[in-house]
């Protein structure tokens, strides 16, 4: 598994890479955003770690390039900015996972196993038929949907997140099941990804003049479908 890693604090890139190679993974690292940035677009990666504030490109324009050229390389941000806005401004761009600084060596690994774990899954298994709920239909081996005549891209965790709600229409899923359906046991995201995540979701696949399909259920999560009953 190949690993860009892109940071400009020196003792940090150092250290995670040679904790990365040890573990078994090619680590490729860059020190401002324009290298990071001309690696990414024309590399050939598993993962992109990236910093968010970077010197002359920041990680958040690189993760906007490549989602522009279509890649779907996932991306993980580490970075120390720790909002809501800001954690739905980086989803939004395209990033897949959220690490904010100062964070633990071992969750930081447990994120990138947990990457490796998926792609494996997605190389081994068989391909996926296209669900359809309603006029919506998710193309999940090509991360895309569709709405009427109307194509949506997705990231891979807005991928993943709308198959789990396609597979259980009218179920009302809690925010427990979804968070360990999403990141599993070994990550702990904070309460405000899941919300930033549903939020850009419904960005996607629910524009003005269609019928809403992501229901809230107030105190308990969400339930997926036409009719919220």
């Amino acid at each position: 598994m190949r690993i860009l890693l892109v940071d400009d604090e020196v003792e940090l890139t150092e250290a995670l890479s040679r904790v990365l190679t040890r573990e078994g993974y090619k680590v490729e690292v860059a020190h401002d955003g324009a290298r990071g940035g001309e690696l990414a677009l024309k590399g050939e990666y598993d993962l992109l770690i990236l910093d968010w504030m970077l010197p002359q490109q920041s990680g958040l324009t690189i993760c906007q390039q490549l989602r522009s050229q279509g890649s779907l390389t996932p991306v993980l941000f580490l970075t120390a900015k720790d909002t809501v806005d800001e954690r739905v401004q980086g989803l939004d761009a395209g990033a897949d996972d959220y690490l904010v600084k100062p964070f633990e060596l071992r969750e930081l690994l447990a994120r990138v196993r947990a990457r490796v774990r998926r792609k494996a899954t997605a190389t081994e298994s068989t391909p996926r038929k296209r669900l359809r709920v309603g006029d919506l239909e998710l193309d999940y081996e090509n991360q895309l949907a569709y709405r009427g005549e109307r194509l949506i891209q997705l990231s891979e965790k807005e991928c993943q997140l709308l198959e789990y709600f396609m597979r259980r229409p009218g179920q009302v899923l809690t925010h427990t099941q979804i968070h360990q359906h999403l990141w599993g046991e070994a990550e702990k995201p904070s309460s405000n990804v899941l919300a930033a995540q549903i939020r850009l979701l419904r960005r996607k696949i629910e524009v003005k003049g269609e019928k809403p399909l992501i229901h809230t259920v107030y105190g308990k999560g969400y339930r997926f479908g036409e009719n919220n009953i």
